[in-house]
């Protein structure tokens, strides 16, 4: 089956042809945000630089939350598709079968496969970048829950202050949630708030020489035996952690996975994330849950988003023969 897998983000868009369980070398152009129009187009023109005469199925993973049915983002970042019909437009302008989804619920489907097969049934899919994404496969299957919009599992509450009830809702990521206190923007607060507090780490004399300290310098530090970095990472780990637990209680998966920016710290993010899971999660609940980095890095969205349009196309053809006997 020859398939192409689009990935868009905010600042770059990636096509690849995936044909025979083998994905093409990425077409990766900087993304037009100019308007929502400009962006139909250039997705238009980059699918067909790639499109042949074999290609029977286009997928698109866009940073949003997806009404699926329609393909329509319902609120997002970062690209301007709030409102957008998108498959209904690349439908109309491609002539051809489009499925739009979520770019995590993407990747997450791309973990649970290897070499072109399905390996893992059940699995969740964290993706800690800026923000904090996420992605469910149950039965092989993505999980898009009523309206097609599961899989926000940066929004679950792992540090809400409910001593006094439920506190006023405020904006997105909400206080307590996965994303405000786990993101890449906090690792960022714990880098700034380590160099302060420790003026003689390695973060502490790069933030003396006046020189911007963000969470990838924390990364870097750590990797490098620094004690101080190596804290703050453990602090996020263990917040990752909480998140972690609450997906194993709720899906019981055979792989909860790791994505996006902050996997770049490795087993120091991983190992007091996984340790504190372990000992949040329900005994008899997760005992075969594997909970590791992804595996399939930067083409985690491309390839996801091949195989989401190849699985649609697949029930498509299966429910219209099923409808005409």
């Amino acid at each position: 089956m020859s398939l192409i897998g689009v990935d868009l983000g905010g600042t770059k868009c990636a096509a690849a042809l995936y044909d025979d369980g083998v994905l093409g070398e990425p077409l990766t152009v900087a993304t037009d945000t100019s308007s929502s129009g400009a962006l139909v187009d250039q997705l238009v023109d980059t699918i067909g630089r790639l499109r042949g005469p074999h290609v029977e199925a286009i997928g698109v993973g866009i940073p949003s939350v997806v009404e699926f049915a329609t393909g329509m983002a319902r609120s997002g970042v970062n690209v301007p598709l709030e409102g957008v019909p998108l498959r209904t437009l690349l439908r109309e302008r491609l002539k051809a079968p489009v499925y739009v989804d979520n770019d995590a619920t993407c990747a997450a489907l791309a973990e649970a496969h290897e070499d072109g097969r399905l390996v893992s049934l059940n699995l969740v899919m964290i993706t800690v970048g800026t923000g904090v994404g996420g992605g469910i496969v149950l039965g092989g299957n993505v999980y898009r829950g009523a309206t097609g919009a599961a899989g926000e599992l940066g929004h679950t509450l792992i540090g809400a202050n409910l001593s006094e009830g439920a506190p006023p809702a405020g904006d997105f990521p909400q206080r307590g949630s996965l994303e405000q206190l786990a993101a890449g923007r906090e690792l960022d607060r714990l880098a700034q708030q380590t160099a302060h507090e420790h003026p003689d780490s390695a973060l502490g004399r790069r933030a003396a020489e006046g020189t911007d300290v963000l969470g990838r310098d924390a990364v870097d530090a750590a990797h490098a035996g620094d004690e101080a970095a190596i804290r703050a990472l453990r602090i996020l780990g263990e917040r990752l952690g909480i998140g972690i637990a609450n997906a194993i209680n709720t899906f019981d998966p055979e792989v909860v996975a790791i994505a996006g920016g902050a996997a770049a710290a490795g087993e120091l993010l991983l190992a007091p994330a996984r340790e504190t899971a372990r000992a949040y999660v329900v005994h008899g609940v997760g005992e075969q849950t594997e909970i590791r980095l992804a595996r399939h890095a930067d083409h985690a969205g491309l390839l996801g988003a091949a195989l989401m349009a190849g699985q649609e196309l697949a029930k498509t053809v299966s429910d219209s023969r099923g409808g005409a006997r």
